[in-house]
């Protein structure tokens, strides 16, 4: 057993605060459910593929979403910004009472707006991987945004960027200007 592994329980607290050290950017998966538009954040989200363009969402699957993405069904990834992360907070489970939603629609696809872009994907596979369902859907629609921060979370908490623009430099001997 690798160290620091004694246990199932310990063994999945260290997983778990391993994987906290990979710093990834955070989406709001929506889908319509019940006619209402709905969503859950997630950070398990994932390109797959360049031609066909497929994309991957990983569910835990007592998540109530796992009972409304089945194959053939859209949903909507909103990549959030810096300044949405009262939506992250509101559709990862901890509902804000006085949040203001608005959606706009893509087809019968629910999204955020406001958000650094937008895709739209008709699950074509789904796939039973542990504790989780894998969703592996076609890209029908995507759509970029202005440049803004992007939310991200690392280590349990949500972070910033601090980066800034290269400077930039030609000479015109040398680049043929």
């Amino acid at each position: 057993m690798p160290e620091n592994m004694s246990s199932n329980v310990s063994a999945a607290r260290v997983f778990r605060n391993v994987m906290g050290r990979f710093p990834t950017g955070v989406a709001v998966v929506t889908f319509m459910r019940d006619g209402q538009p709905a969503g859950i954040t997630v950070n398990s989200f994932l390109s797959v593929s360049a031609e066909p363009p497929l994309v991957l969402v990983s569910l835990r699957r007592e998540s109530s979403v796992a009972s409304h993405l089945c194959k053939g069904v859209c949903y909507g990834v909103n990549f959030l910004s810096e300044a949405q992360q009262d939506l992250s907070t509101h559709f990862a489970g901890k509902p804000i009472d006085d949040i203001s939603l608005s959606f706009q629609y893509q087809g019968d696809t629910p999204l955020l707006p406001g958000s650094l872009a937008h895709i739209v994907a008709r699950v074509v596979d789904v796939h039973e991987a542990g504790d989780h369902f894998l969703y592996i859907a076609a890209i029908e629609h995507l759509w970029q945004g202005a440049e803004a921060k992007p939310l991200i979370f690392y280590s349990g908490k949500y972070k910033q960027i601090l980066a800034h623009e290269p400077a930039v430099q030609f000479n015109d001997a040398l680049d043929g200007w």
